[in-house]
């Protein structure tokens, strides 16, 4: 009799655990249905579903649309709040919950506003477990425009960087230390892509942005507005950043991160600036190099050094 009353008492729990899931399932199905008449998007075919994962793969297809794709609840509100605007905003129902604090803060048209299933966003993702929010937004800055420089300042000039960790780690460094703004010249991976765009924590949005498909004449550009330009180079018999006078409006070159800055690009610089080494490496990579470099402009600002640019 005890043995048979305990069976009959876990087939009750078992039953009303299984009939509050359904519930529960049912209840999210409706509330996404009668919020806005949104349905959950659960198929790959859906063209808002399209066109996000087409901007998540393809840089050209973005510069094409003028449009990227960001992954994670902190970095599509901290793109909306820096002034970008949203064109569309992608979240699961479990993720409007979590991270609703994040989502209010995202402007977005209503009928922009898409629910979709946990498999969508597992589709949509660059990450391994992602947190179930996306969103479209602008790209902020047109191809080849160095209109518009301010006339003094500090700025990071990045030439033909490959790798969107150091990019992106790079200009995350550059808001930190209050850099005015980062030109992107040769060939740079795209600043737009997930990958960048996560490693700079959205820095991107926040930052002047400039670009030049020639770097030289970009140089030459900065060197006529008065700046005082350096490249960055792994050679010993250069000038040690640490002496450098940074007071003034200047400029530093980062290069490649296996072939370093070109060379017509290092001809044009006033000057050729090392970073002192003590230990048995010769060169650092290129995000680590730029941190450096950055720490060094912004503390010269305070107190100069001997080789004026």
């Amino acid at each position: 009799m005890l043995l048979k009353a305990l069976w009959k008492k876990q087939k009750h729990l078992l039953y009303n655990k299984k009939l509050k899931i359904a519930f529960g399932t049912y209840r999210a199905q409706i509330l996404y249905k009668g919020n806005n008449m949104r349905e959950i998007i659960a198929s790959r075919r859906n063209d808002h579903v399209k066109l996000a994962y087409c901007l998540s793969k393809s840089s050209s297809f973005r510069k094409k649309k003028g449009l990227c794709f960001l992954e994670g609840a902190r970095l599509c509100a901290d793109a909306a709040m820096s002034g970008n605007k949203t064109r569309a905003l992608f979240f699961t129902p479990k993720a409007e919950i979590k991270y609703k604090d994040y989502i209010m803060r995202i402007k977005c048209p209503e009928d922009k506003i898409y629910v979709i299933d946990q498999s969508i966003a597992d589709y949509l993702a660059d990450t391994k477990n992602p947190q179930g929010v996306f969103s479209i937004s602008d790209i902020p800055y047109t191809e080849n425009k160095l209109s518009g420089v301010p006339r003094s300042g500090n700025f990071l000039a990045l030439e033909n960087i490959q790798n969107p960790d150091n990019l992106g780690a790079a200009l995350r460094t550059a808001e930190a230390f209050g850099i005015s703004g980062v030109v992107f010249g040769g060939a740079c991976c795209d600043a737009y892509s997930p990958k960048a765009l996560r490693a700079g924590m959205g820095a991107v949005f926040r930052l002047g942005v400039y670009t030049s498909a020639d770097m030289p004449s970009a140089v030459r550009d900065f060197n006529s507005m008065g700046f005082s330009t350096f490249a960055a180079v792994p050679d010993r018999s250069a000038l040690k950043v640490t002496d450098i006078d940074f007071r003034g409006s200047s400029v530093m070159v980062i290069g490649n991160e296996g072939n370093g800055i070109m060379p017509e690009t290092v001809r044009e610089c006033k000057k050729c600036v090392t970073i002192p080494m003590s230990g048995r490496a010769e060169s650092l990579n290129a995000s680590a190099a730029a941190a450096v470099l950055m720490w060094e402009m912004m503390r010269g600002k305070e107190a100069g050094g001997v080789n004026d640019g």
